[in-house]
């Protein structure tokens, strides 16, 4: 050990006086002098301490761990802020944060640990919280998808069915009463025509509540679908493409993708003026981000941070760990993105 270390443990008493967890342990592993914070925090004699190799009274969930990093402390890297778990004589788990540095000429570790186990205590109680509100989140989400889905279906089997009906039977009058006058026969075509309005209208407006699709063929398709209609009913050029593995996202997300992406069209079209549409969704790094594109005209993103629109979004996106991120400038249009980690 270096003189000015030997000095200022014999000499000063620090090593004895630090509130903190100080000792040094040798090469091999075991500790071979520990200051009355290490007896006291953990409950062991010293020739308790001494007698067995460290590891054994590190929480077998973090050996391979500290190993890992024991291995490069070794090697020369100081370790800093390392936290690991220790069990105590009494059963009870300490947390400790250590700060260590080697000394090859003499081979010994030197190191110092705060307990931080009240720290903790409260991360592990505010993430069984955060976890219990995301699952409260996520069943409210699957409930409401739930409600949507069987609304949407209803719309679609039933009044669908009901005003194809109506049709049919306008085309049956139509077409067994040559003898009617003009004036009723455009009538009757005006209703048939409606009709088939109400019919698309209905198709339309289930589709946007709930996609059965998405359920069916995935993501991408009903993307895909979604883009070609937005085109169709607004006469904006849509596309989209795809660059990733559609398997490595769960349901949740996809519904989230769709339901960002529906809300972010839904501004476009009623906003934006735009001429084009872009949707994309692309891996990189590890991430998957969804971005909605348009060449519109653009707004200034302070002035509408509270708007209904955007705050669905950041919900939506926030319930599933998700990044959202929003870039326009008046007469540049504007983007919106999702991020997640795989």
């Amino acid at each position: 050990m270096p003189n000015w270390l030997h000095t200022e443990f014999d000499e000063f008493s620090f090593f004895e006086m630090s509130p903190d967890l100080v000792c040094v342990a040798n090469k091999e592993g075991f500790f071979k002098r520990v200051n009355p914070a290490v007896i006291e925090k953990l409950g062991y004699t010293q020739e308790e301490l001494f007698a067995r190799p460290i590891s054994t009274f590190i929480h077998p969930e973090d050996q391979d761990l500290t190993r890992e990093r024991r291995t490069k402390l070794i090697k020369g890297q100081v370790l800093q802020n390392f936290e690991n778990r220790y069990l105590a004589k009494n059963g009870d788990t300490v947390w400790l944060a250590w700060t260590s540095i080697y000394f090859p000429e003499r081979e010994v570790v030197f190191a110092i640990a705060k307990d931080v186990t009240e720290r903790k205590t409260i991360e592990q109680e505010i993430e069984e919280k955060y976890k219990k509100f995301k699952g409260l989140a996520s069943h409210f989400k699957t409930s409401i998808e739930r409600d949507r889905k069987y609304f949407a279906t209803e719309l679609h089997e039933e009044l669908a069915q009901l005003a194809s009906v109506v049709k049919m039977d306008i085309d049956w009058i139509n077409s067994h009463n040559p003898e009617l006058p003009a004036t009723s026969r455009n009538r009757l075509e005006h209703a048939v025509a409606i009709s088939n309005l109400l019919v698309d209208t209905i198709r339309r407006i289930s589709f946007s509540i709930s996609p059965n699709m998405l359920d069916d063929l995935g993501l991408n398709a009903t993307l895909e679908w979604h883009c070609r209609e937005f085109s169709i009913l607004n006469g904006i050029p849509c596309h989209f493409e795809a660059e990733y593995d559609e398997t490595d996202l769960p349901h949740e997300v996809k519904i989230d993708f769709f339901r960002v992406c529906q809300e972010a069209m839904t501004n476009v079209m009623y906003h934006a003026e735009a001429n084009n549409v872009w949707i994309s969704i692309k891996e990189e790094d590890g991430k998957i981000t969804l971005t909605i594109t348009d060449d519109g005209k653009g707004f200034v993103v302070d002035q509408q941070e509270k708007t209904a629109g955007l705050t669905r979004m950041r919900e939506r996106v926030g319930s599933i760990n998700g990044e959202l991120g929003i870039e326009s400038e008046e007469g540049r249009g504007t983007r919106v993105w999702v991020e997640i980690v795989k």
